[in-house]
This record gives structure tokens, C-alpha cells and sequence, in this order.
């Protein structure tokens, strides 16, 4: 591969967030210069920018949004904040149907403060699951559980595993709920091929992300998330494996990275897009 125009780039999707520091205008612009045919969003850049306008600007271009993050954070016990939480994800599911996605990440949420409860708070994203399933189902959203890396258990995701997501996504139809395969969360756990397999022959996998796991980890760890072929994740292989499985839909990039998001957006765009081609294709 000798730049990014030798690239397959059929299936490959820049989340937003990898290069958070160009507006959604500047990003469409860009895809357009690289041949890119679909961006994962992300709710309050969105927001900002205005749903509707937003919409309108991705589809004159010609552009699939290939997901939407994010919904979720159903742990809370107290039944004011739940019923809040209920309503945050019915608007991001009405916000993925504006925008034209069918797939809606969601994040778990952690442990609610004070509590050490770990199969409550997997139980309460259930009974929360009960009521937005049929409701995402109605507007053609299908919601992906995100399985989180561990490291995030306590303050951000009870879903730490790929087969945690599925015996929650399992309970409900695989037109309403699914799962996401993302390497940087998931590559650690012996247990994940098995369950890519598993999602993907019930067509549960929903959406397949892309980031590298580099050392040393960033005070936080929110940002460490490297840039592809950076770190210690095959990511080739893990192609192979979801491809294995059934899943023939976008590859999305997300990267949480404060040393790229420092740099110029487009540059680290076409940087991107040649590690795709290669380490990924």
C-alpha cells in the first residue's frame, strides 16, 4: 500500500470521535477527498450542530452513518433518575433514525454510587432493555450493547465481556438488539473468539470497531486508545475472525487519542486510512 487512493476503503467508517477536532462540515469534506463512504456520529457533536441539519448534510454527500454513540447508562437505582435515563435513550434512538442509522451503541453505565452490586445493576440494563427494545425496534434502531474493557467496570460499563453483552442482547429479538465487537475492549479475553462466533451466527453483531491497545496506559485511560498498528492488538486477525462470523458490514475506526487529536484532523485522516490497508485489509 503506498497511500491512501491503493485502499479498499468499501467497508471502512471514520468514527467522529478519532478526529474530534474537525467540525462535522470539515469531516464530510474530508471523506470526500479520501474516498470514505460512512462516519460513526456521535450524540453531542450532533446535537450541537443540529440533528436535522446534520442529516441533511451527511446524506447530500452521499455518506452512510454507520452508528451512533451514545445511548445507555441504565444502572441507576433511584426511580426518577431511571425514568430519565429511559428517556435520554428513547431521544438518541429518535436522533439514530433522523440521521439514518439503524444501530445505536449503548453503554451500560457502572456501579451506581455506594453500591457494590455488580448482577443488580446487570439486571436493572435488562428490565431497561425491556422498554426500549420494542420502541427502537418500531423506528428501524437496532441498540449494540458495548462490552467495555474492565478497567471500566466501577464507573462506566457493568458489561465488560463480549459474552456478558450477548446473554443480555439474547433476551430480546436480534432485529431490536445486538452487540458491538470492539478490539480494543475485548482483545484481551480468551473467551471472545467463541463469543464473536456465537453473535455472529444469531446475527447479533451490530457493529465492529477499531482501536489499538498501546503502552504505557495515559493517566485516565479514556484517550489511549491507539492509532492503528501502534500497539499490541492483531487487528488483521480480528478482521478475519468477525468476517468469519457473518459479519460483512462497515469496519469503524474509533480512536481516543489526546497525540492525534493535537495534530491536523485531515492528516491523521489519511494516516488512518493507510493503516487500514496495512494492517487491517
Amino acid at each position: 500500500m503506498t497511500g491512501p487512493d491503493a485502499v479498499d476503503l468499501t467497508r471502512f467508517s471514520i468514527n467522529q470521535m478519532t478526529v474530534k477536532q474537525l467540525t462535522l462540515p470539515e469531516l464530510v469534506d474530508a471523506c470526500a477527498v479520501f474516498g470514505i463512504p460512512g462516519m460513526g456520529l456521535w450524540r453531542e457533536p450532533v446535537r450541537a450542530y443540529g440533528v436535522e441539519a446534520a442529516a441533511k448534510l451527511v446524506r447530500d454527500a452521499g455518506l452512510a452513518v454507520t452508528s451512533l454513540c451514545r445511548g445507555g447508562f441504565l444502572t441507576a437505582i433511584e426511580a426518577a433518575e431511571r425514568a430519565r435515563a429511559l428517556d435520554d435513550n428513547r431521544a438518541a434512538i429518535d436522533e439514530a433514525a433522523t440521521l439514518g442509522t439503524d444501530t445505536l451503541v449503548l453503554v451500560s453505565g457502572g456501579l451506581p454510587p455506594g453500591s457494590r452490586d455488580l448482577a443488580a445493576a446487570r439486571s436493572r440494563i435488562a428490565d431497561a432493555l425491556a422498554v426500549l427494545a420494542p420502541y427502537a425496534g418500531e423506528r428501524g434502531v437496532r441498540l449494540a450493547m458495548e462490552p467495555l474493557h474492565p478497567m471500566y467496570a466501577a464507573d462506566r460499563c457493568v458489561v465488560s465481556t463480549l459474552t456478558q453483552a450477548l446473554d443480555l442482547a439474547e433476551r430480546f429479538p436480534a432485529s431490536q438488539v445486538g452487540v458491538v465487537v470492539d478490539t480494543y475492549h475485548i482483545w484481551w479475553d480468551d473467551t471472545a473468539p467463541a463469543a464473536v462466533a456465537r453473535a455472529g451466527s444469531s446475527g447479533r453483531i451490530r457493529a465492529f470497531q477499531l482501536a489499538d491497545w498501546t503502552t504505557p496506559l495515559p493517566a485516565g485511560v479514556l484517550d489511549g486508545r491507539g492509532q492503528i498498528g501502534d500497539g499490541a492488538i492483531d487487528l488483521r486477525e480480528w478482521r478475519e475472525r468477525v468476517d468469519g462470523a457473518g459479519y460483512g458490514g462497515a469496519i469503524e475506526v474509533e480512536l481516543f487519542n489526546g497525540g492525534l487529536w493535537a495534530r491536523d484532523g485531515v492528516e491523521v485522516l489519511g494516516e488512518t486510512v493507510r493503516r487500514y490497508g496495512e494492517h487491517v485489509l
